[in-house]
């Protein structure tokens, strides 16, 4: 069985990641934080002290994909809530639309205009597509850096290489991905 200290490493080095992956999932950082937290209290409440710590990152995984789908649960039922006290409105404004009364959050996806979501999107395959174009080492350096938010060492230590090819892998992706990305027209 797992100690409070085998608990508490695993907590503090999946928090990162969990956050991300909760963030990219549900596009909002307050509700995602709120999610992880939820999968952390309940790994620590129902599995802390009756699994050991080699059961937790498939457990912790499991939790944390059924806290980001309880939190599209109840955003769908409150819609549904809305949806229905929109019947309510008064009877002599037969021509408002409730739904044209609900304004979007600021910084939300609802919120962004239909040209800047295409322009994203269009954006982010750019990206994707001049990152897949780099040498395979630059790319792996690249990716586990500031895709998996891993440090120098550890990066190091997953490529099999030292900090300092870490450091040039990592430094000539950023540039080369720089130029690219200028010479398509993406500028910061």
């Amino acid at each position: 069985m797992a100690t409070r200290e085998e608990l508490s490493a695993f907590l503090a080095g999946v928090e990162r990641r969990a956050f991300k992956q909760a963030s990219f999932a549900v596009r909002d950082n307050d509700a995602a934080m709120d999610i992880v937290q939820e999968a952390m209290f309940k790994l620590a409440d129902n599995y802390g002290g009756s699994r050991p710590a080699a059961e937790f990152p498939p457990l912790f995984t499991r939790i944390l994909q059924n806290a980001i789908h309880d939190h599209f649960r109840r955003l769908k039922v409150r819609s549904t809530w809305i949806t229905l006290f929109s019947a309510l409105t008064p009877a002599n404004d037969e021509d408002a639309d409730p739904l044209e009364t609900l304004e979007a959050l600021t910084g939300t996806e609802q919120a962004e205009s239909a040209l800047d979501k295409v322009s994203r999107h269009q954006v982010v395959a750019i990206i994707e597509e001049e990152v897949a174009r780099l040498p395979r080492r630059q790319r792996e350096a690249f990716l586990l850096r500031y895709w998996e938010d891993l440090d120098v060492a550890e990066t190091a230590a997953s490529m099999g290489c030292s900090e300092g090819s870490v450091k040039t892998h990592c430094s000539r992706a950023t540039h080369a991905l720089a130029k690219a990305l200028r010479a398509r027209g993406i500028t910061p």
